[in-house]
């Protein structure tokens, strides 16, 4: 395991920046799962688009909208390389963090990517606020957004955890067990 060594008593102790970034399309459930692992792990967790409106003091919506998303997906690779001097963090990514090659260089070299895989449909049915979801759009759109995000993401992961037609604590069992076996929990 490179940048890691065998602590006391068998602990994994990671050196540098080791962080874990989920990425997947809007609805996947990245910041439900990082915040659930940070619970269980004891580690601390972000999410980018947050992380993003508090650098710009705006919502994410009033990004896109002022600014646009090429505009947003600058802000968003600030965002973040202001997690570089920090350790073990669980991130959640914005759907559309694929979309720059910046950030995607970024996160590889911070830590481990991990594609939360599912259907465009689930997916769709698990957003409840599709009016702060600016590059969401129409059903068409969406659609067209996915199929032109998912090779994306697919080339960007480290890891792949497979969510379809599964309930949130079978996803978060079996990400939790997969990091745990890499050693990166």
């Amino acid at each position: 395991m490179t940048g890691a060594t065998c602590g006391q008593r068998g602990y994994v102790v990671h050196e540098g920046c080791d962080h874990i970034f989920f990425v997947g399309f809007l609805g996947a459930g990245k910041s439900t799962l990082a915040r659930n692992l940070g619970r269980l792990f004891r580690r601390d967790y972000v999410d980018t688009d947050r992380l993003v409106e508090r650098l710009q003091r705006m919502t994410v919506p009033e990004i896109f909208e002022r600014k646009g998303e090429e505009a947003f997906r600058r802000d968003e690779t600030a965002a973040l390389e202001t997690l570089r001097e920090r350790k073990s963090l669980l991130v959640s990514c914005g759907g559309g963090i694929v979309e720059c090659a910046e950030s995607c260089r970024a996160m590889h070299e911070m830590g481990a990517v991990v594609f939360l895989d599912g259907d465009l449909d689930d997916s769709l049915r698990q957003i409840q606020h599709p009016e702060k979801r600016p590059d969401l759009g129409s059903f068409e759109h969406a659609r067209e957004l996915y199929w032109h995000r998912r090779p994306l993401y697919q080339q960007t992961a480290d890891y792949v955890v497979d969510i379809r037609n599964k309930d949130f604590d079978e996803v978060a069992g079996d990400a939790a067990r997969l990091l745990w076996e890499e050693g990166l929990l």
